[in-house]
Order: C-alpha cells, then sequence, then structure tokens
C-alpha cells in the first residue's frame, strides 16, 4: 500500500543558498509525525515546496498516495490530497469562511461528503459563529489555528502539513489545537506537526518525531526524541551536523 507521503533526496535551494539538502521522509496513512529543529533548518522550506511554491529550485521526489506530485502546481498538488496549514493564516477581507468553502466544493464536485463534513467541523469546532464572518480578520491567533484546522477537516485531504500550528498560542489554544489534532487522525490521512517546541507535542501522540538541522533529517524516533529536547535543545545536533 501506498504511503500518505513519501519523500526522497529532496533538495531546494534560492540562488546560491542551499537550504534543503536531500531530505528523506515516510509518513504512512493513519499516523502524526512531528518534525521538530532550530531556526533555519528547513522545516517551513519542505512544507512550501511540498506545496508547490515557485521560487525554489528543487530536485528529488514526492509523493502522496502513491502519486508523484513533482512538477504539478500548487492547485494539482491541492487536488491531489495535500493540505497545509500556515503559521500566519492569510487574512482574506470581503469572504467570509462559508465562501471559502464553497468555492472548496465546487472546486471539487464530486465530493458527496462535502456539506456533511461541514456540518461535522463545524460542530466540532464550535465554528457557527465565525463562518459568516471574513476569513481570519479580526480573530485571534487561536482563533485563526482553529479556522485551519476547521478547513484542514472539511477538505479531508491525505496529507496534511502543519507548519508551526502552535506559534504564538497560549497554553490553553496549545492544548486545544493539540486535541484538535488527534481528533482530526484518520486511517485515510497522514498528519505532518512542523514545531519548535515539545509543548504541542504533550496533548498528541506522535507515532514518529524527526529531527531536522542543516536541510536534512538527522534522526528519528519516538516520545524519547521530544524528552531529550526538551532536556539538551539542538546543539549537540547543530555542533554534529555543521
Amino acid at each position: 500500500m501506498p504511503n500518505a507521503l513519501e519523500v526522497r533526496d529532496l533538495h531546494a535551494s534560492i540562488g546560491d543558498l542551499n537550504i534543503l539538502k536531500g531530505v528523506d521522509l515516510t509518513v504512512p496513512f493513519g499516523e502524526v509525525h512531528a518534525i521538530m529543529g532550530p531556526n533555519g533548518s528547513g522545516k517551513s522550506t519542505l512544507s512550501h515546496v511540498l506545496m508547490g511554491k515557485d521560487e525554489y529550485e528543487v530536485t528529488g521526489f514526492a509523493s502522496i498516495d502513491g502519486v508523484d506530485i513533482m512538477g504539478m502546481t500548487v492547485d494539482e498538488r491541492s487536488r491531489a490530497g495535500l493540505f497545509e496549514a500556515f503559521q500566519y493564516p492569510t487574512q482574506i477581507p470581503g469572504v467570509t469562511l462559508d465562501d471559502l468553502t464553497a468555492e472548496m466544493a465546487v472546486s471539487n464536485p464530486s465530493d458527496d461528503g462535502f456539506e456533511q463534513r461541514i456540518a461535522a467541523a463545524s460542530e466540532r469546532l464550535g465554528m457557527d459563529r465565525f463562518r459568516s464572518r471574513a476569513v481570519n480578520v479580526n480573530l485571534s491567533g487561536g482563533e485563526k489555528k482553529r479556522t485551519e484546522m476547521y478547513l484542514l477537516g472539511v477538505a479531508s485531504p491525505k496529507i496534511a502539513i502543519l507548519d508551526e500550528i502552535d506559534s504564538g498560542l497560549d497554553i490553553d489554544a496549545v492544548r486545544e489545537i493539540g486535541d484538535m489534532i488527534e481528533s482530526l487522525r484518520s486511517p485515510d490521512r497522514g498528519i505532518v506537526v512542523i514545531t519548535h517546541y515539545s509543548r504541542i507535542l504533550a496533548y498528541m501522540s506522535p507515532d514518529r518525531i524527526h529531527v531536522m538541522v542543516g536541510g536534512r533529517i538527522v534522526k528519528s524516533g519516538g516520545s524519547e526524541i521530544a524528552e531529550e529536547l526538551e532536556a539538551k535543545g539542538y546543539t549537540e545536533y547543530q555542533v554534529a551536523n555543521a
């Protein structure tokens, strides 16, 4: 059976700056993986490259459910089953959340379960009061991240990349987002959580944790890695991979 996400020897650069230097990553369906690393390690670049941001020169291989996505446009990757939640969600004045999900439905006319997912995600995340408001306008950081989780539930992708979804949140909001991620775990989906800190992992049960330093994944394992990073930080990995 294909994996939700398969990445092999992925390189990315901007001009003379090499950012990703051979990333290998496998995320099976039904699993939640975390990628941890210091600033500048390439974590967010990985999410942008997988989504198809065109400012990078990219080589290597990436697939979703066995389908090669290299060379696809952003919208083609989305239709193939890729979803990215942003560290800084975009405000869209004049467009309500219901407008946005209606547009998503138009782009997926054969998806019979769309309306049911809207109702289920709205009830689970308490989104009724936000759906008639402009997307992310005048919302707190926690409310914006809740909106990202709502869109993830509605889109029901094969692989979700959550780029620093815990950034800028207070402890209660971090707990809430961690619980939401667990609630969206599915045998038909893989989830990748990109984060600096282990605090959100305390409210989740990640199947695997990867340490990213210098544009590469340098170690993978279980929850013991988060505990080690909490105690020692990233210095040892940065020195070893300088």
